[in-house]
């Protein structure tokens, strides 16, 4: 089993920044890729950056690019979302998940492993 502790949630006005960090504990070798989520009320949950372990792949949602950057600290058994330019309608719940199958399919699908997610909320 792997652990996920999200943290680094909280308002912010539009334009401005956070750094979500989600910490891994557990079993966590074998670990291919960690995604962070969010999910709003009443919406679907949607994918948001996902990070192969290493490094080597990334990926972003289209409303995310250019604006949020995924990284991890291998040492740390930790991965983080820096978001900036945040807009009202970054606002959710956001969930950090890991998955131990291959890139790309570890984040394609229902990923394995999951935080409790921690809220992120942008007034404009």
């Amino acid at each position: 089993q792997v652990q996920l502790v999200e943290s680094g949630g909280g308002s912010v006005q539009a334009g401005g920044s956070l750094k979500l960090s989600c910490v891994a504990s557990g079993y966590t070798y074998g670990t291919r890729c960690t995604g962070w989520f969010r999910q709003a009320p009443g919406k679907v949950r949607e994918r948001v950056a996902a990070i192969s372990t290493g490094g080597r792949y990334t990926s972003y949602a289209d409303s995310v690019a250019g604006r949020f950057t995924i990284s991890q600290d291998s040492a740390k058994d930790t991965v983080y979302l820096q978001m900036n330019s945040l807009k009202p309608e970054d606002s959710a719940m956001y969930y950090c998940a890991a998955d131990k199958r291959t890139w790309p399919v570890c984040f394609q699908t229902t990923m394995a492993y999951w935080g409790q997610g921690t809220q992120v909320t942008v007034s404009s």
